[in-house]
């Protein structure tokens, strides 16, 4: 819709960006929050934090690249153009989970505790991000004859990711916000209820790739799939996430339930 929102002299200033790092902002105050009323050190929290997100940028766009590849190996000059594009969440998710898995490691952090801390928060800054491509023009669907269908008509939208203008689409980065909002009342609903660490985690882990699988199918951008299938290639990744996550949730559960 906007993807410039205005300009500081010849500094433009992007709605991704923005709409990004305040969701980063959020979700770090809200994850830090979270830390203290479990008596944990907000500032690991905050540390870790700033990690995951500097891994989860350059994973993301990584995969971006690799699953593009054929384009930029033609045009190696749009390689810096990908920095105002999204990447592929999934990239970014592998990355984070390795680097907070270094990190916990290091400072001798259990990865349960802090995932049963953090995921809820990431939820909420993963549903004001989204807003973020809605505004850029990104990720989104196909054509749909819905009263809901969005239309875009930002020529710079178009030329930044290709959007069609003037054609009404289903839009699924709301779909993905609002999927984000729900996945996070639902965290807080197991939390609720928990009964052994991990839980919220692998619920997390579970319920976001079941969402984004769905969303999937209204998805309209290039975005790679799996050969000799029709799972896309977040599908595809969500599908092995669902399987070791919900081993992992079995695994965990039946252990607590034997120890008591």
């Amino acid at each position: 819709m906007f993807p410039t929102l205005f300009h500081i002299g010849s500094f433009a200033v992007h709605s991704y960006g923005l709409l990004v790092a305040l969701g980063f902002l959020v979700g770090l105050t809200y994850a830090a929050r979270r830390a203290r009323a479990r008596d944990l050190d907000p500032q690991r929290v905050t540390d870790l934090g700033v990690l995951v997100l500097l891994a989860g940028l350059v994973g993301s766009k990584l995969l971006l690249i690799l699953l593009n590849w054929r384009w930029y190996w033609a045009y190696p000059e749009q390689l810096w153009g990908s920095l105002r594009l999204g990447g592929v969440y999934y990239g970014g998710l592998i990355a984070a989970l390795l680097a907070a898995a270094w990190y916990l490691r290091r400072h001798r952090l259990d990865f349960w505790q802090l995932g049963d801390t953090i995921v809820p928060a990431l939820a909420v800054g993963q549903a004001i991000g989204r807003l973020g491509c809605f505004a850029a023009g990104c990720c989104y669907g196909k054509p749909a004859q819905l009263p809901w269908a969005v239309t875009f008509h930002s020529q710079e939208a178009h030329d930044l990711v290709g959007v069609p203008l003037g054609v009404a689409l289903h839009p699924t980065q709301l779909y993905l916000s609002l999927a984000d909002f729900a996945l996070w009342l639902g965290l807080l609903w197991v939390e609720r209820r928990q009964s052994f660490r991990g839980q919220v985690t692998l619920a997390y882990l579970i319920g976001y790739a079941l969402l984004r699988g769905l969303v999937e199918i209204w998805r309209g951008d290039d975005r790679g799939f799996l050969p000799g299938t029709p799972l896309s290639t977040a599908q595809a990744i969500g599908v092995a996430l669902v399987v070791v996550a919900t081993l992992l949730y079995l695994r965990r559960r039946a252990h607590a339930r034997g120890a008591a």
